[in-house]
């Protein structure tokens, strides 16, 4: 289980300098974020499956039959919040997308594909609206954040609005106790239970139950970029938007962005 076990502070020193020592932004993202979702898909997938209120009130604020984009969609949970809208989602992520069309088989799994966050292989000006929740903060440098959001302003319409989420740097209440101070860029461990070979389990005496499907922890690093105050509607305009709302919400910031008239 996620959280179930914690890397030591060794083992996190360690993750760190390899990602450090990985020389692009390309690779750091391919090492500590792609690879890493697609080894915890079905894992992570089971933890998602409801949607946060605010993202479905945005949702469900807009206008009927509204065509749309969910950049990072991870396993979709949110294509079917509002069935008045139509909602194209899109992931970096093959595992994450197999989980999407798993869960939405015989609904929306046709309406989601794998694309790169930098490259959306949609027309420009094509949608009405689009979110991006807890996607962007995984890119590795502050132009490759504003290049996300600026292509996702790309296939809006004029006047269409994104709702973005970013994990916050101003967790202090959280049990992950970020706060102002701490470097804004860090690696997230996710404990995944692996499953022992029979050969190699211990022997256990007697009166201890041992399942047959025993599992050893193992960890995975994820790579954040933690958003301070100001810095998410700050990314937003200099990508090209206006900023029309912002706020925060359980240890995330979030913006309303909208693209200007042409």
């Amino acid at each position: 289980m996620s959280g179930t076990v914690q890397p030591s502070r060794e083992e996190i020193e360690e993750e760190t300098e390899h990602f450090r020592e990985a020389n692009t932004p390309e690779l750091k993202e391919s090492l500590y974020v792609h690879d890493v979702y697609n080894q915890i898909a079905s894992h992570f997938s089971q933890t998602r499956y409801k949607p946060w209120p605010l993202v479905s009130q945005f949702l469900e604020g807009l206008p009927k039959y509204s065509l749309g984009v969910d950049v990072g969609c991870g396993n979709g949970k949110y294509l079917n919040v509002d069935q008045d809208l139509y909602i194209v989602g899109s992931d970096y992520s093959t595992g994450l997308i197999s989980q999407a069309m798993s869960l939405h088989r015989g609904e929306s799994s046709n309406d989601v594909m794998v694309a790169d966050g930098l490259h959306l292989p949609h027309p420009s000006l094509r949608f009405d609206f689009a979110i991006s929740i807890a996607v962007v903060h995984h890119f590795s440098t502050r132009s490759r954040r504003q290049d996300a959001i600026r292509e996702i302003l790309r296939v809006l319409k004029p006047e269409g609005q994104a709702l973005i989420y970013c994990w916050a740097l101003e967790q202090e209440n959280s049990r992950r106790g970020y706060h102002e101070g701490m470097n804004q860029d860090v690696l997230v461990p996710w404990v995944l239970l692996k499953r022992k070979k029979k050969k190699d389990r211990k022997p256990v005496k007697e009166d201890v139950s041992v399942k047959d499907d025993q599992e050893s922890p193992r960890t995975k690093m994820r790579y954040y970029h933690l958003y301070k105050e100001g810095e998410l509607p700050e990314d937003c305009t200099n990508a090209g938007g206006k900023v029309m709302k912002s706020g925060y919400e359980k240890d995330n910031w979030w913006t309303i962005v909208q693209k200007g008239a042409p």
